[in-house]
């Protein structure tokens, strides 16, 4: 940083379980390392011994770290912006743990380590749902009884901010435009799916709420659907656990096909005959659609559509299968340009598009990145 040149990349998957692995990759080769990594003290070790291998490592010391990123996803009401972690921070993504039991103790477990390995070195966190705090009222309460979010705080949060926030600020630099005359509806499609409204730069509405279950129909999580079903399958013998199971897990592009979570599988299966892979990308599409309207219509007009996520920037298919009934709202496809665009940022409407369609690659860890590199560069 500031020229925003990656020196590498890498992964420790398995923690606390058995199989551990860390691979890093840099110009300079590849670090791979097997172990059982019990913990994330352990796994921060390791990390830091790749990055400053001798041979193989991305910088030459620990000193050479002025600054650390971390995804953190939940910063419930308290963060609108990604801040340094101090004390307070920590307390705040520990009593949000309730808002995300699965995610923010292991964000808490990856700061921790770091903190242990690079004590003198600014961490910084950047929440997935800090971005949404910018959504009125209107958009994040639900239509039940008001002490429930006096009392538990439960209310639409948002998630996937990182990227909504990193693609609406690249396409509108894309396009030439400005940030306060330009509104974005941005697609994130992937196994897990969202759609956000950016009215100036600011989130105004987002699909998925209190949890990333709700909204779009995704690879194998639900998305919306009536709730009252959820009684009605209590009431012949299914239990909250299963029914969390099949709403997460077994549900979406898997269980609507009974194919795949993975679009191109349920795509080739379509193509092959399958009625129910052909619907369930119907199905896909169509809540897609109805979100995009829905937003046009809050959102008053729209300058840029962007498609973004596995799904937004390489399903060339799905993209034109979402566009086709988009026309009357002034989204007019280009369906030969379409079938060009994926790996780099490109235009996919005809010159005559009121609203401009854009594929644009996402990329998190340079959005956290950046937010790092700007927060300790004030310190």
């Amino acid at each position: 940083m500031p020229s925003r040149e990656s020196l590498g990349k890498g992964q420790v998957e398995r923690i606390g379980v058995s199989g551990g692995m860390l691979k890093q990759t840099s110009p300079r080769g590849e670090v791979i390392r097997n172990a059982d990594i019990p913990d994330h003290e352990t796994a921060a070790k390791l990390v830091t011994e790749a990055l400053t291998d001798s041979k193989k490592g991305v910088v030459s010391g620990i000193s050479d770290i002025t600054g650390v990123g971390h995804r953190v996803v939940h910063g419930g009401e308290q963060y609108s912006e990604s801040v340094i972690i101090d004390d307070e921070v920590m307390a705040a993504i520990d009593k949000n743990i309730e808002l995300a039991p699965i995610h923010n103790p292991a964000n808490l477990s990856g700061i921790r380590a770091t903190q242990a390995m690079l004590p003198n070195v600014a961490q910084v966190a950047v929440f997935d749902t800090s971005f949404h705090q910018t959504l009125p009222p209107s958009a994040y309460l639900y239509g039940i009884p008001r002490e429930l979010y006096d009392k538990y705080r439960i209310r639409r949060y948002g998630f996937h901010g990182t990227s909504h926030r990193y693609v609406a600020g690249e396409a509108i630099r894309y396009m030439k435009r400005s940030v306060e005359n330009t509104n974005v509806i941005s697609c994130h499609l992937g196994n897990g799916a969202s759609i956000t409204a950016i009215m100036n730069g600011r989130s105004i509405d987002t699909s998925m709420g209190f949890t990333p279950l709700e909204g779009l129909m995704m690879g194998t999580r639900s998305g919306d659907i009536d709730p009252a079903i959820l009684f009605y399958l209590l009431e012949r013998g299914y239990s909250s656990e299963e029914l969390n199971i099949m709403l997460n897990k077994k549900s979406g592009l898997l269980g609507l096909s009974g194919v795949s979570n993975d679009l191109r599988d349920v795509e080739q299966a379509a193509e092959q005959g399958n009625q129910a892979a052909s619907e369930a990308l119907d199905v896909y599409a169509h809540r897609v659609r109805n979100y995009i309207g829905a937003y046009t219509a809050n959102i008053v007009r729209v300058d840029i559509l962007i498609f973004t996520g596995g799904i937004g920037q390489f399903g060339v298919k799905m993209r034109e299968r979402i566009c086709r009934r988009l026309e009357n709202l002034g989204m007019v496809m280009d369906y030969e340009a379409n079938q060009k665009v994926g790996a780099d940022t490109g235009i996919v409407s005809t010159e005559y598009s009121p609203t401009s369609i854009v594929v644009q690659p996402t990329n998190e860890e340079l959005q956290i990145a950046i937010d790092t590199y700007d927060l300790v560069s004030h310190v």
